[in-house]
């Protein structure tokens, strides 16, 4: 059994102000005591599949929060190798992205994100699609027993 917390959400974001706003709305409404904040997709597979810096963890987080425009590793190839992986697969990813494309849209569902949000533009309706998307994946979803 580890003795580290038990990860409830890994946030993929390249962007620091997304990123702070994303965790204080999380934290604001208590719904997550450890999130972990990585700013690139070759960082967030390192933590998912406990390589690099991540050597040796081997719990894995409830939800992924996941940018798609991400430097180093796009979010929709850290999505693939998530899915793909026996290991990981059953973890739910959440895009969450300024991206309206379709062609993304289709590509995250083709590829088995679990849900897809274009982030609001306003910071009231951004704090809240977090807020909201915390409550689900955290209080209301029943995930398998552990992934």
């Amino acid at each position: 059994m580890s003795t580290e917390r038990e990860v409830e959400i890994l946030l993929v974001e390249d962007n620091p102000d997304d990123a702070e706003l994303a965790m204080r709305a999380l934290r604001r409404h208590n719904l997550a005591n450890n999130v972990v904040h990585v700013k690139d997709g070759a960082e967030a597979l390192d933590f998912v599949f406990g390589r690099g810096s991540y050597e040796g963890r081997n719990d894995k987080p409830k939800v992924i929060l996941l940018d798609l425009k991400l430097p180093k590793v796009g979010g929709l190839e850290v999505l693939k190798q998530v899915k793909e992986n026996e290991a990981t697969k059953c973890i739910p990813v959440v895009i969450l992205t300024s991206s309206k494309e379709e062609q993304d849209l289709i590509n995250g569902y083709k590829l088995g994100v679990n849900s897809y949000i274009v982030k609001p533009v306003d910071f009231e309706g951004f704090a809240d699609a977090v807020k909201d998307l915390g409550m689900y994946w955290l209080l209301l979803n029943e995930g398998p027993p552990h992934v």
